[in-house]
């Protein structure tokens, strides 16, 4: 099971971020845990039929954090969170067409550590980036009845290693560039966006 995560900023400041519209939804910011919903940036058409224009401009819109199962596994499935292995039957042909890719907006990771803290509770490793306080993680949108997403998994780092995950999320580089690869480029070319951030650029708290 996923940690939580949370974004630290207004709507207006994410749509500015991102160069997205949005920026007057209702989002305050705060803890993001899994089933809830959450801002997402997306590139696609979504609902609306017909090819994507090539001006299709980004848009911030709330999905929930977790995809309804495959069917293979019945209607007692848990939801999906993460994709481990984007080359599953399950994910390939949405990572392949990158209308279905977006950002998830976040300014802080969670994870839980091995033992307890000071206070005998379960330790917490809180993770930012020191290079970009509002980053974004690699995503992936499915079409159902509940509108959702799932975030991208990579390698640990080394802090993430330190923290006794085998997994981190895929945080993207603070470049408008890797941004526009993931919500536009060919799968060749975005699925190189699937590395460990470097441990140099991320501070724990």
């Amino acid at each position: 099971m996923p940690a939580i995560y949370r974004l630290d900023a207004s709507a207006a400041q994410i749509a500015a971020r991102f160069a997205a519209q949005g920026g007057q939804d209702p989002w305050a910011g705060g803890h993001i845990a899994p089933g809830a919903f959450a801002p997402v940036i997306t590139a696609g058409r979504e609902f609306v039929a017909g090819p994507r224009r090539a001006s299709q401009p980004r848009r911030m819109v709330p999905r929930q954090w977790g995809v309804p199962p495959p069917p293979s596994v019945g209607e007692r499935g848990n939801a999906v969170f993460t994709v481990r292995n984007p080359d599953s039957p399950f994910w390939i042909g949405n990572l392949r067409n990158s209308e279905f890719r977006c950002l998830v907006p976040a300014t802080a990771l969670l994870e839980w550590g091995k033992g307890k803290d000071s206070g005998g509770k379960r330790r917490q490793h809180w993770f930012t980036c020191a290079d970009q306080p509002l980053f974004a993680l690699a995503g992936v949108w499915k079409d159902s009845e509940v509108p959702s997403f799932a975030q991208l998994m990579t390698e640990p780092n080394a802090l993430y290693r330190h923290a006794g995950r085998d997994a981190m999320p895929v945080i993207l580089p603070p470049d408008p560039r890797a941004w526009h690869l993931w919500l536009h480029g060919e799968w060749a070319r975005a699925k190189d966006l699937l590395a460990p951030y470097p441990s140099s650029a991320m501070t724990e708290r």
